[in-house]
């Protein structure tokens, strides 16, 4: 194997194992917290779908690449209660790909979500849902050098393991704060289509779970300050802790910074361009020993705002 490829695939390996990063990093997540929580699924009063591409760690020979898209929608969500009524409840269903590169090892998924959302009270809301799909990873030999010539990879085999993958969330909301808590991956290698004897036990799956927050304060009529936090625990790894705020003009600017736990500080910056459009960018500096051979990271996130009847410009739930 190549010196910088074997460096950066060791790196991913005990990573996976050190810092319980093994699903895919995202600054943006509390942009599109459906990508954590399938309780998500159609909160807003319309079709929300994001596309993004994220590359880290730039100067990395074979660092992590990560694409995804995702789509949600409610199903016949009633018009919003007045403060003496409640709204009613509602369903919604939704979907999302994403697949991430690091050296010759590759994970792509697919899955589908449902999720039921319920008025607690005029301003209080609660959802619960789940999400269910299949992951793929694999390991491309035709990127790997061999120093046994009797290998049987040689000439461009494959190491894969297709799983199920299910997924299970609960989010509590208002218009001015939120608190989630979701379970990914529940299934670990119980879900796997292989033989216990014949799949590689670093292709396999470990729990993860995310805990979120998040609360909107409103200093002036056009500024909004939004402080969130999520805590991502991954047995037998330690805890990681994302703490970021965000600045919000007249719902159409916004900037932010992230701090994430011995990795990473992050700039970001968004416009919400039509009742359509949205875009946004980050940028990570490393704060880890990566940094030494690293040129940070970028993200970008697009959003479109489809059947949009009401022509909301900002989210109106997730913050």
């Amino acid at each position: 194997m190549k010196k910088p490829l074997l460096l950066i695939f060791l790196f991913t390996a005990l990573g996976m194992q050190a810092i319980a990063q093994q699903r895919p990093q995202y600054s943006q997540y509390m942009l599109n917290n459906f990508l954590l929580n399938p309780a998500i699924t159609g909160i807003e009063d319309y079709a929300d779908v994001r596309v993004s591409h994220r590359r880290q760690w730039i100067g990395l020979d074979g660092a992590p690449v990560t694409s995804y898209v995702t789509a949600h929608t409610p199903l016949n969500k009633p018009a919003s209660g007045n403060k003496y009524h409640r709204a009613l409840a509602h369903h919604g269903i939704g979907a999302s790909f994403h697949t991430d590169k690091t050296g010759p090892l590759r994970r792509s998924g697919i899955s589908f979500s449902y999720a039921y959302h319920l008025p607690l009270t005029t301003s209080l809301n609660v959802s619960a849902g789940a999400s269910a799909g299949l992951i793929r990873n694999s390991v491309n030999s035709a990127e790997l050098e061999f120093t046994n010539p009797n290998d049987p990879l040689i000439g461009g085999g494959n190491i894969n393991n297709n799983l199920f993958d299910l997924n299970l969330g609960l989010w509590l909301y208002s218009r001015n704060f939120s608190v989630g808590v979701a379970g990914a991956q529940l299934l670990e290698d119980v879900g796997s289509f292989q033989s216990a004897e014949s799949r590689s036990p670093a292709l396999g799956l470990q729990r993860h779970y995310f805990v979120t927050g998040s609360y909107r304060f409103e200093p002036t009529e056009t500024l909004d300050v939004i402080p969130s936090v999520m805590l991502k625990l991954a047995d037998p790894s330690p805890a990681s802790i994302d703490a970021s705020v965000r600045v919000l003009y007249d719902e159409r600017f916004w900037v932010g910074a992230s701090y994430r736990h011995q990795d990473a500080l992050v700039g970001m910056v968004g416009v919400y361009v039509s009742p359509l459009l949205d875009i946004s960018y980050s940028y990570d500096a490393t704060t880890s020993d990566l940094n030494r051979v690293s040129a940070g990271t970028h993200e970008v996130v697009v959003g479109f705002k489809l059947m949009n009847n009401n022509r909301i410009i900002c989210p109106q739930w997730v913050w």
